[in-house]
């Protein structure tokens, strides 16, 4: 008995050694790809049924195919918070960010106590707000959504950002005057097909996995709402990070085109990561656009002419270099 004790501790603490040693050949691997040295790079993606997911896992693809002495991957994540979060604490490489998002990040706004240190490689194509709602929910719009049960998105993901500024500027609380569900996408769809939830919200690129599965399951039980009347006021308080744009009819075999609001992507990494490494990315990004592209379409909307546009957050020098010289070649 004593005999079978002693081993198992034995074999528990060999466990904890492997561990260990583990966890800290990765801090010494991430340590060197931060320094440009080579090693493994980890990129923070988002839910698995979004566009971050998709290009996340097609970008580190690249990366380790392209980028000599790198080896990336993608893990899933509840998004632009987590993401931030996660870099900061050394967790994370790279990660995908909602612009809003990141703005609050660097300025210490809203769920940032202070000021994070990030910098952003690129700013890429947009996220496009996507409210969908039940037929027969008596949602026609978004100041309909009192008492409902609603999905606001995971936990730490852009999604809940502009899910509370929307209800805010509609005159809602999100922890008051709604059903508020905290649902990642994945969970968020088989809801609806449920009918436990009456409408959500989702922040992603067009066309999305998880979307597309709903409209084409539910077809004309579920819709969208036009949400761009409250575009004024988030632009009054939070600036012209927030866009007016059209999820075109097509996208989801909707009867027409959807005015909606739009927030620019970015993605980042923490302050001081290696200039030389992050003019690679950027490089590889644009170079390998038309195979990222196969993995998602909204990857063609990354543009090399508005790249350094992620103000407020600042730009990694090299990345700026980098860009800088793809837009005199253009």
């Amino acid at each position: 008995m004593i005999t079978q004790r002693l081993r198992t501790v034995g074999i528990a603490a060999a466990a904890l050694a492997l561990a260990l040693t583990a966890t800290a050949c990765s801090g010494k691997q991430r340590d060197r790809a931060d320094k440009g040295e080579g090693g493994r790079l980890t990129v923070a993606t988002g839910n698995t049924t979004g566009v971050y997911y998709q290009l996340g896992g097609g970008l580190a693809k690249e990366i380790s195919d392209n980028l000599k002495g790198y080896r990336a991957t993608a893990t899933a994540t509840g998004g632009s918070v987590q993401n931030i979060q996660g870099l900061v604490k050394g967790d994370y490489d790279l990660g995908f960010s909602l612009l809003d998002t990141a703005s609050d990040a660097v300025h210490g706004k809203d769920v940032f106590a202070k000021g994070q240190p990030v910098e952003a490689l690129a700013r890429l194509y947009p996220n496009y707000t996507q409210v969908v709602v039940r037929a027969g929910s008596g949602i026609k719009s978004l100041e309909d959504m009192r008492g409902k049960r609603i999905s606001t998105g995971a936990p730490g993901s852009g999604t809940e950002v502009i899910a509370k500024r929307l209800l805010h500027a509609s005159g809602l609380d999100i922890n008051k005057d709604i059903k508020a569900q905290r649902l990642a996408l994945p969970e968020t769809v088989d809801a609806m097909k449920d009918g436990t939830v009456d409408a959500f919200f989702w922040s992603g690129g067009l066309p999305t996995a998880g979307i597309t599965d709903l409209t084409t399951t539910l077809q004309k039980k579920v819709s969208f709402l036009d949400v761009t009347p409250k575009l004024t006021a988030l632009r009054k308080e939070y600036g012209d990070v927030y866009q007016r744009g059209t999820i075109p009819a097509a996208t989801y075999q909707q009867p027409g085109d959807i005015p909606t609001i739009v927030v620019p992507n970015v993605l980042l990494v923490k302050k001081g990561f290696d200039p030389k490494l992050a003019g690679k990315l950027v490089d590889l990004l644009f170079d390998r656009q038309v195979e990222l592209a196969k993995v998602n379409v909204a990857a063609k909307e990354n543009r090399v002419a508005d790249a350094d546009k992620t103000n407020p957050v600042p730009l990694n020098p090299g990345a700026r270099k980098a860009i800088t010289a793809r837009a005199g070649k253009a």
